[in-house]
């Protein structure tokens, strides 16, 4: 069901300064003919095609989105100017903004898509819309070299009594306070590199993020003595959470985000293509998300998260 649209002056100018004044008092309000889509969803990606550009939100994380010499690189915008390539947008335009900002500001209009392999959790799902999964990946810990507390996995961790770091927004908090870990033993860090410093220097015992990002943290931090566990996938409730990172639109996005996957599907869809895409990256065949693995199941209550 559709609300009235009540603006202030400010809300007033804002869209009048995207539609005019006409387009504030008339089409802005309007349903697409035919479709029963708001106009602006319903041309949402023309509209993108005759700028030639889309805009997206990544957080600076590799190895799923990042800049590399000045460049927009990692898993997300890889796949995501692949298919907004296929759809008629050539050109992806970023603004890079905290983890913890993506979905703020993606639906304050900064940006069209978020293009940062964020997980597809129930919470979110109540927020934003997610395209289908890009990619899948399980859990593991960066530990100090040797792991002295002989840590594995989040239940290890809560018996140990073990600080553990995570990233700002991110579900590796839930998983671990699921698993017993209390809340003055789980530490937010605002950056995968916070976190390899805040081990080292001894004030986290263990950094939890997907296996993806850490291989690649340890990668890129050569000689630091740190190592990764071996990858585990972390229970809540019962039920497996296999973390699955897709690309976020807005409310209102549906027919951006089923065109968007149309494309995508080509890709995971045929394993080769998508480690040619993002091999680089640490991503192999193993993480192509299966078929079967759907984003409404992933939406659901205790339907897991990434």
């Amino acid at each position: 069901m559709s609300r009235p649209i009540r603006l202030d002056r400010r809300g007033f100018l804002s869209l009048a300064s995207a539609c005019g004044v006409a387009g504030v008092l008339t089409a802005c309000s309007r349903t697409e003919v035919g479709s029963g889509a708001p106009k602006e969803d319903a041309g949402l990606l023309a509209r993108l095609r005759d700028q030639g550009f889309v805009r997206v939100g990544f957080a600076g994380e590799a190895p799923y989105g990042f800049q590399d010499g000045g460049e927009l690189a990692g898993e997300a915008p890889t796949l995501h100017r692949e298919v907004f390539k296929a759809l008629g947008v050539p050109e992806l335009r970023p603004t890079l903004t905290e983890f913890g900002a993506l979905i703020p500001g993606l639906l304050a209009g900064r940006f069209d898509v978020v293009s940062a392999g964020m997980s597809i959790t129930p919470d979110r799902c109540g927020k934003v819309i997610f395209s289908e999964p890009e990619f899948v990946s399980t859990t593991a810990l960066m530990v100090r070299e040797g792991n002295p507390k002989r840590l594995t996995d989040f239940a290890s961790c809560a018996r140990a009594g073990a600080t553990v770091g995570v990233l700002t927004a991110a579900v590796e908090a839930g998983y671990a306070k699921a698993a017993g870990v209390g809340d003055g033993h789980v530490k937010t860090l605002a950056k995968q590199q916070d976190g390899l410093d805040a081990l080292l220097a001894g004030r986290i015992d263990a950094f939890a993020l997907t296996a993806i990002s850490l291989r690649w943290l340890a990668r890129t931090n050569k000689g630091a003595a740190v190592e990764v566990t071996t990858p585990f996938v972390p229970v809540v409730d019962g039920a497996k959470q296999w973390s699955a990172g897709g690309a976020v639109f807005r409310p209102g996005a549906e027919a951006l985000r089923k065109a968007f996957d149309g494309e995508l599907a080509k890709i995971t869809g045929d394993p080769a293509r998508f480690v040619r895409l993002v091999g680089e990256y640490g991503f192999t065949e193993r993480e192509a998300p299966p078929r079967s693995l759907r984003t409404a199941d992933l939406c659901k209550p205790g339907g897991g998260p990434a």
